[in-house]
């Protein structure tokens, strides 16, 4: 009966602003054999057992990741804090009081006198409109939203590590070029200097030879600079200083993994930002009951009983016992000012706020998988053509150095080739790294291997209650 007498809203999730496909699919390459859904441990998708290895240590270590469980910890004592008004309150009390009577009153002992006094009381407040209950109910979708919160962080965590990585390699790649590179321009210089000896290179061109071989020395330092700060940043997403970590060099990878793409609607179901801003849209519809309750008459029950004596020794006889059922009063609210309806005209436009929060969500999520689909599918297309262009000017590169050889060009045409195809075979790298992020941010869109399934139920949203939380002193299990 007293269930029945609920007030507010009941739940409805908001109807999202969806797709029924996705525009930039047409073409995509699924897995074969097609995984309808990404694997946990995502990351192992990319073969690469350093990264395995790395990702392993996010959860344990990473401190952001700790901290975001902390607060989901604290959102689960909220829930326990709410259902603890279903509750009466239990009030043990001691007095002694030593007075003396004023002279002027007719009083049957002069004097001063005593009066000592123990008493247990209890008080309830019968949740008959549902004030509790839509409180509870909101601290349990807020803590389900924490939850959510945290896998979102820990999904983001471990994207930018991967991010991160592939950057790293990405550097380990352009530094192996360029000292191929200077090796190269070492040779040409050689060439120079040896035909300058002869008398038939001019000295300007042994100038540009070093010139050219110095700037790509100095680009190899400066690549080093930021593979540096690249590795320090992993460091402290695996929750490790700076000086604990040492990355080895390795080449870049030229894998790219087959990723599943499952249709918009199960995107909702997927995202563990979505499911936190739903969450949030039931815990504001809650807050709504909240708000609306305090329209309604309260009603406070009270019991005491204990005893009362003028002497300490019998305290505690049969002739000093006392007991009073009450005050059972009744409140019925008549004029605050106007601050229940302006209370629950806010509870109401946070919730028409939190409905717009989720369908943006949604929104987005949609966007950020097109976007990468997109990426993706032109990137390689674009490697394709960017191949051939290196193709093309290491062919111009050799053409042009046996003709200086041969004294039919200038050492200029050479340098030219030379850069051009240093220019080609970077850019080339650097495609081979937008790959590796976009596929890291599709699979990041698509809400890694997670689902709303794994967001802990009303039953487990409010954790473990421990039996010492119910004695009167606190005690640390």
């Amino acid at each position: 009966m007293l269930t029945s007498c609920t007030v507010g809203p009941d739940y409805q999730r908001p109807t999202p602003i969806a797709s029924i496909k996705f525009k930039e699919l047409e073409g995509w390459k699924q897995a074969h054999p097609r995984d309808h859904e990404i694997i946990e441990k995502w990351w192992e998708l990319f073969k690469d057992p350093y990264l395995n290895t790395l990702e392993e240590q996010v959860n344990s270590a990473n401190q952001s990741i700790a901290q975001a469980e902390a607060q989901y910890r604290q959102a689960q004592t909220l829930v326990q804090s709410a259902a603890a008004s279903y509750f009466p309150t239990a009030t043990g009390t001691a007095a002694a009081n030593r007075f003396r009577a004023a002279s002027g009153q007719n009083v049957a002992v002069r004097g001063v006198k005593y009066l000592f006094g123990a008493a247990l009381s209890a008080a309830w407040e019968p949740d008959l409109w549902g004030r509790v209950r839509r409180q509870v109910e909101s601290s349990e979708a807020s803590a389900q939203a924490s939850a959510a919160t945290l896998q979102a962080l820990r999904l983001s965590t471990q994207t930018t590590l991967a991010q991160d990585y592939f950057l790293l390699r990405v550097f380990d790649a352009q530094i192996k070029l360029l000292k191929d590179t200077t090796e190269t321009y070492e040779k040409t210089l050689k060439i120079t200097q040896n035909r300058y000896e002869v008398g038939i290179a001019a000295k300007s061109e042994v100038v540009q030879a070093e010139a050219q071989l110095q700037s790509a020395q100095a680009q190899e330092i400066n690549i080093g600079i930021q593979r540096a700060q690249i590795e320090h940043a992993i460091a402290v997403l695996i929750g490790k200083p700076p000086a604990a970590l040492t990355i080895p060099i390795v080449p870049l990878q030229d894998f790219l993994p087959a990723i599943p793409v499952s249709i918009p609607s199960t995107l909702l179901e997927r995202r563990p930002d979505i499911a936190t801003a739903e969450r949030q849209v039931a815990a504001a519809n809650a807050q709504i009951g909240v708000a609306k309750a305090a329209y309604f008459p309260t009603l406070s029950l009270a019991a005491t009983n204990g005893t009362q004596s003028s002497q300490l020794s019998t305290l505690l006889s049969s002739a000093a016992r006392y007991w009073a059922l009450g005050p059972a009063a009744v409140a019925i609210p008549l004029f605050d000012g106007g601050l229940r309806g302006a209370q629950m005209q806010q509870s109401i436009d946070a919730y028409d706020a939190s409905v717009a929060a989720y369908r943006q969500a949604v929104l987005v999520s949609f966007q950020e998988v097109e976007d990468n689909l997109a990426a993706l599918r032109i990137l390689e297309q674009e490697l394709i053509v960017q191949k051939k262009a290196v193709e093309s000017a290491q062919k111009a590169v050799l053409l042009t150095t046996n003709q200086y050889r041969a004294g039919t060009l200038a050492y200029l045409n050479v340098m030219v080739d030379q850069a051009a195809a240093l220019a080609n075979e970077k850019t080339a790298v650097d495609l081979q790294g937008q790959q590796l992020t976009s596929a890291v941010l599709l699979i990041k869109a698509l809400g890694g291997g997670w689902n709303m399934a794994k967001l802990p139920t009303e039953d487990e949203v409010g954790g473990d209650v421990k039996w010492s939380q119910f004695l009167p002193i606190p005690v640390n299990q």
